[in-house]
């Protein structure tokens, strides 16, 4: 099992990456600190694997963490899972050797492939003294790409080229806006639970980008269209 240190201020974000977690197996909660004041005797003397860190936090921030660990060569490693986004950071944040950065707010397929990927990339590192290019390839070459050209280039079991026209068109006019399910049930005059099958769809094929947004309630996801991506859809429309 890969023992998990949560470092997150947020104890309603902490619970979410910790519910999160839970749902992923070959993965175990050592425990969640509130700031890099309690992370340190974590850090110091239990045995950690992987550290899920945020980065704004009161006293002192995420990147010095960050850097203790490096500094003292512990044999820790660090996902980002913050709210900063500028350039700046994370480009210090990999330099410091951190093997994934998740923008907040995120949602849970993007935390879980982070995880799964960080198992797979331990799990052949631990089990083998010797490594192939083939091997190595698929832990370090992006996978975006590859996941989408392995796509079948047919609709899902229930799916429609007709009603899939009509949603693409709905999402069209939305242009650069971000936009939920209702809005789209709502221009398209299809219900909420058939929108969502077209939406997960048109996700999985990489036409769309998803958010979890937090307030009162359930979390909302809301969706970006990628334009850069639409001739994707040729296959299908």
């Amino acid at each position: 099992m890969i023992r998990v240190l949560i470092v997150e201020d947020d104890p309603m974000v902490a619970e979410i990456n910790k519910r999160y977690l839970e749902e992923i197996e070959h993965f175990t909660l050592v425990g969640i600190a509130h700031s890099v004041s309690e992370a340190l005797p974590y850090i110091d003397r239990e045995e950690i694997d992987l550290v899920l860190l945020d980065v704004y936090m009161p006293g002192k921030n995420g990147m010095e963490l960050l850097t203790y660990i490096r500094e003292h060569e512990k044999q820790i490693d660090v996902i980002l899972i913050t709210a900063a986004s500028d350039a700046e950071k994370i480009q210090t944040a990999l330099r410091f050797g951190a093997v994934d950065y998740l923008i907040k707010p995120f949602e849970f397929e993007r935390f879980k492939t982070a995880l799964m990927a960080y198992w797979e990339q331990y799990n052949l590192l631990a089990k083998k003294n010797c490594v192939n290019q083939q091997e190595l390839d698929r832990l370090l070459l992006g996978k975006e790409q590859q996941a989408t050209d392995d796509i079948v280039r047919s609709l899902p079991k229930g799916l429609t080229k007709s009603t899939l026209q009509i949603i693409v068109n709905a999402i069209e006019r939305m242009g650069n806006n971000p936009f939920s399910t209702e809005n789209i049930s709502e221009i398209t005059d299809i219900s909420r639970v058939s929108v969502g099958k077209y939406l997960k769809f048109l996700k999985e094929i990489n036409v769309l980008e998803e958010t979890i947004t937090y307030g009162i309630g359930r979390p909302v996801s809301l969706y970006i269209f990628k334009q850069k991506n639409r001739d994707i859809l040729k296959s299908f429309l």
